[in-house]
């Protein structure tokens, strides 16, 4: 019998010592476990800051890219108008060259034609309101792309 009754108390005390470490082990898990969930709520907290962070900086960009293919349409469009005046400029000066042409072989053959001598006057007109054109779509041009730029230095100052 005292053998059953060691035996008895070592499996007692066995017991006991799983029963405590499986307490320490439900401690520390516990303990792990909250502290787990913890970083991973702070993991989300970033994440979720860093989401926005990105939202806001993609909103900015698509309105900066907006405004500058804005600000390209518009200037396609000035170089447009700039060349079509160009192109009258051209069109008036070589109407005045064959004018000047008709009017020096007339000249040359001792016959004065003041038909000649209006129309090539009008053309030269005409190349030169071409000309005046060209020049206030220039400057035009020049002072629409300048204006965004000072507005800009003003502001920074």
């Amino acid at each position: 019998m005292s053998d059953i009754d060691e035996l008895q108390r070592r499996i007692t005390a066995a017991m006991d010592r799983v029963a405590s470490g499986l307490d320490q082990l439900g401690a520390n898990s516990s303990g792990n476990s909250a502290r787990l969930e913890q970083a991973l709520e702070e993991e989300k907290s970033a994440n979720a800051e860093l989401t926005e962070r990105v939202r806001v900086l993609n909103q900015r960009q698509e309105g900066e890219l907006a405004a500058a293919t804005q600000m390209a349409e518009a200037a396609n469009a000035r170089m447009a108008e700039l060349d079509e005046k160009i192109q009258r400029v051209r069109k008036a000066n070589d109407g005045l060259r064959e004018l000047n042409d008709a009017l020096r072989v007339a000249n040359e053959v001792g016959v004065g034609e003041p038909h000649l001598i209006n129309k090539s006057m009008m053309a030269e007109l005409e190349a030169l309101r071409a000309a005046r054109a060209v020049d206030v779509s220039e400057v035009t041009a020049i002072i629409e792309a300048l204006t965004p730029l000072i507005n800009e230095a003003e502001g920074v100052s």
